[in-house]
């Protein structure tokens, strides 16, 4: 059987080769017949330390590094323009009458 693959978000990178990432999945609610969104952290072995809050990643299962990490990061993808100019600082613009 293949391994998991899992694709997420990173919200932490302070431990020493660790990333910690957040996956989001969709499910149905029984009730209100709508979708709503379900996450899980994972941390993730992260060799070279290249992941940053923010940056979208693929993730695999793999045999326990760890205590807690037993995902590795396969593919690190770049930051959303959304996500990176969050440091920006944004100013209302004022309508005239």
């Amino acid at each position: 059987m293949p391994a998991r693959e899992l694709k997420g978000t990173v919200v932490s990178n302070r431990g020493d080769k660790t990333a910690v990432v957040r996956v989001e999945r969709r499910v149905l609610h029984p009730v209100q017949k709508k979708f709503i969104r379900r996450s899980k952290k994972y941390h993730v072995h992260d060799e070279k330390n290249i992941c940053q809050i923010g940056d979208t990643v693929r993730i695999r299962e793999v045999p326990p590094i760890s205590k807690l990490k037993s995902w590795l990061l396969v593919e690190r993808q770049e930051a959303t323009a959304s996500q990176a100019g969050t440091n920006t600082q944004q100013t209302k613009s004022g309508g005239e009458k």
